[in-house]
């Protein structure tokens, strides 16, 4: 669907600061009014929507309110790859298209899941911090052996999420020497040789990565149950959505010694509030948070960008691309 011929589009950004300054908006490929927000409150998106032909959104929520009240909105263009901030089954309702943004973090997000995986494997954080309180020099001799120090090769990495994410990250783990599972999908048998069941990957791995999108059938997707199955005290590393880990959970399977460590990249929500729990988490030894900047490596995110024009203009010319609705 393209707009009527000869109208000039409105087309309005809600979250223009979710992308770093340094990112440019090419120019469309046709003259349209450009309206662009740094953010956008959840009460301020309805009237900011309603005369838009096309609305772009990274984070911020778009429910069936606010589209019954935009009569002209054609397409929600997300500056992301995970569109749950929006109400699909509402845009289909009412005839709106959705696209999304696809393949552009294959290399900045098993980049970051990796870096997080060789900083806790080799307690890289509390021996540097250990070294600026003096503790170098109160051991007296040339090293200290406080943390715990293991390789990644002959070791097994469970990865959760088998689409370009979680296959990338398959590959640099091959190139450490690891051994791969890639778990079926929880719950569901006879995906094939390829796939090992998802609580055989729970048992078996030294490291289990989550790549899979946030659904109602994935919230919590580790939880008690999950973290009662892991044999082999694995890291847990979520550079996806919060929604997927159990974070009360994760607290008591470090507490028990069921995960020897975390690496989060996500909460819910974000940004998680001062007095959320994965405050307490990240002040632990073993576990790092970052605040869901795996993605954002300045290629990626100038290739988010572009994409996102590309989209728009595709669409605008009749011809839509990465259409999720």
């Amino acid at each position: 669907m393209s707009t009527d011929a000869g109208a000039t589009p409105t087309i309005v950004f809600l979250d223009r600061d979710t992308l770093p300054p340094s990112v440019r908006l090419k120019d469309l490929a046709r003259p349209a009014n450009l309206v662009v927000h740094a953010r956008t409150r959840p009460d301020e998106v309805a009237a900011r929507i309603a005369e838009a032909d096309v609305v772009v959104t990274n984070k911020v929520g778009i429910d069936a309110a606010a589209i019954a009240g935009a009569p002209r909105l054609k397409l929600v263009a997300l500056a992301a790859t995970g569109y749950d901030p929006v109400d699909i089954a509402a845009c289909a309702a009412a005839g709106v298209r959705v696209s999304n943004i696809r393949a552009y973090a294959t290399r900045t997000l098993p980049e970051h899941t990796f870096a997080l995986i060789l900083a806790l494997r080799r307690s890289l954080v509390p021996y540097a911090r250990s070294v600026t309180e003096g503790r170098w020099e109160e051991a007296g001799q040339f090293c200290y052996f406080d943390y715990p120090i293991a390789d990644l090769a002959g070791s097994t990495l469970g990865v959760v999420g088998d689409g370009a994410l979680g296959k990338a990250v398959a590959r640099i783990a091959e190139a450490f020497g690891m051994v791969v599972l890639f778990s079926s999908y929880k719950g569901v048998d006879g995906m094939g040789p390829l796939y090992t069941p998802f609580d055989e990957v729970m048992a078996r791995s030294d490291v289990i990565t989550l790549h899979c999108p946030l659904t109602p059938q994935t919230r919590n997707l580790i939880s008690e149950r999950e973290f009662g199955l892991m044999r082999r005290a694995p890291l847990l590393i979520n550079t996806a959505r919060g929604g997927l880990v159990d974070e009360g959970a994760l607290a008591r399977a470090l507490d028990a010694g069921l995960v020897s460590g975390a690496g989060l990249d996500v909460t819910t929500p974000e940004p998680p509030g001062a007095d959320h729990p994965i405050h307490a988490l990240a002040r632990r030894e073993n576990v790092i948070v970052t605040p869901h900047v795996a993605w954002a490596s300045r290629e990626a995110t100038q290739g988010l960008a572009d994409q996102l024009i590309d989209t728009i203009d595709a669409f605008l010319a009749g011809t839509p691309r990465n259409l999720v609705v």
